[in-house]
């Protein structure tokens, strides 16, 4: 691309420069013609060419002599005196017929030529970097809020886009710092707001659950205060869902990260399971071999298994079949795949499941209840760990896979 450009130049460069020198050219011969006479004196050409660097030739009916021993062709004519359409600028012929051309001399031709030449390919290159620099220089505020847009859709509020210049593209970078701060002032004051409500819910829930507990279990109580402190429970886990949620959605979550045993991890999850379900919550665990000892917050890896197991089981319960959960060894970390043999869910709904209060219409969550927060916090904690969390069907069922990064 470069040297197509340079040819062009140079070839736009030369034509112009032809164009502007033919007045000069045309009065520099005729001088020359007036120097070597009519009819030509071989004398004066001779001392002509020695004492400037051209090259003479002449032809006619009585004079055929050129002023070096090189063969006069028709190359040498096109090279040292141009095309066609410039000859009559570098020929005369005199009253008596006879035929003069004028060419610069080959010493000439060898040296200055390509020099120019090695000067105007320098220049030119000096000239496109020059250029390049220049356009970068123009282009680089857009680069910056093409980055600081990226940055903002990321919830990265911390780093505005720097404004370099006082133009159109400085006012723009400006314009685009204010929104982004007021966006995050509105999510700022929404999130606020969400976990003032939060906390303000947990004080008239923990009171709520403390007088229900202390209602007489006589025969005809016993139902609807079971059922009160069910409802109580589901009440409180949405609130804690809530709060952690927001934590882990602020971008900057403060995570404890210790070495962890994640098999003993899951051994631990499943036991105490066991002791909350009915029916004793039985799952069917497979451990790879070789699994490692991996730096996690551990009580949010024990949320997300408690979660994800939860809803295994409860999908599971009218099939009769134990979830399964799987812990194995990838390239990318440890896979943790958990798996019921439930309904299963529409393949349109898959890419939704994560997203908070999310709920799809099919009998799965019609029989199992669910406010939809459970796999949104899930996948909070896998990507709070660098992780990612994967939802499909897996006939029968659904299948939940999180990838944890070594």
């Amino acid at each position: 691309m470069t040297g197509t450009f340079l040819f062009g130049m140079q070839k736009a460069l030369g034509v112009g420069w032809r164009d502007a020198a033919k007045p000069l050219v045309s009065d520099y011969v005729d001088r020359l013609m007036a120097d070597i006479g009519s009819p030509p004196d071989v004398e004066r050409a001779r001392a002509l060419a020695r004492r400037l660097p051209v090259r003479v030739r002449i032809t006619g009916p009585l004079i055929n002599w050129q002023s070096d021993a090189a063969n006069v062709d028709g190359s040498w004519r096109d090279r040292h005196f141009g095309d066609e359409r410039d000859m009559p600028l570098l020929d005369r012929t005199t009253a008596d017929g006879h035929r003069i051309q004028f060419g610069l001399s080959r010493q000439a031709w060898q040296n200055h030529p390509r020099q120019v030449g090695w000067m105007t390919l320098g220049a030119m290159l000096l000239l496109t970097a020059l250029a390049h620099a220049y356009t970068r220089r123009l282009l680089r505020p857009l680069d910056d809020i093409r980055a600081g847009a990226g940055r903002f859709g990321a919830g990265q509020f911390a780093h505005p886009i720097p404004v370099r210049r006082h133009d159109e593209l400085g006012q723009l970078a400006t314009d685009v710092n204010a929104m982004a701060a007021s966006l995050h002032q509105m999510l700022e004051a929404k999130r606020g707001l969400l976990l003032a409500i939060s906390h303000e819910l947990r004080s008239p829930l923990t009171r709520a659950r403390v007088n229900t507990e202390l209602l007489p279990e006589t025969a005809g109580v016993a139902a609807q205060r079971q059922a009160l402190l069910r409802d109580l429970g589901e009440m409180r886990d949405l609130v804690t869902d809530l709060l952690e949620s927001e934590r882990l959605g602020q971008g900057h979550a403060a995570l404890h990260l210790e070495p962890s045993d994640m098999a003993a991890l899951a051994r631990e999850v499943v036991d105490s399971l066991a002791l909350v379900h009915e029916g004793g919550g039985s799952v069917h665990l497979e451990l790879a071999d070789g699994l490692p000892v991996m730096r996690v917050d551990r009580m949010r890896i024990r949320l997300l298994l408690r979660n994800l197991l939860d809803n295994a089981l409860r999908h599971s319960a009218a099939t009769g079949k134990a979830p399964v959960l799987a812990l194995r060894v990838l390239e990318q970390g440890v896979a943790i795949a958990i798996r019921d043999f439930g309904p299963g869910v529409d393949e349109a709904a898959l890419p939704h499941l994560a997203e908070p209060f999310y709920r799809p219409d099919g009998s799965r969550e019609r029989a199992t209840g669910g406010v939809g927060l459970g796999l949104h916090l899930c996948k909070l904690v896998a990507l709070a760990h660098g992780g990612t969390l994967d939802v499909r069907n897996a006939s029968p069922g659904l299948e939940v896979t999180v990838i944890l990064p070594p």
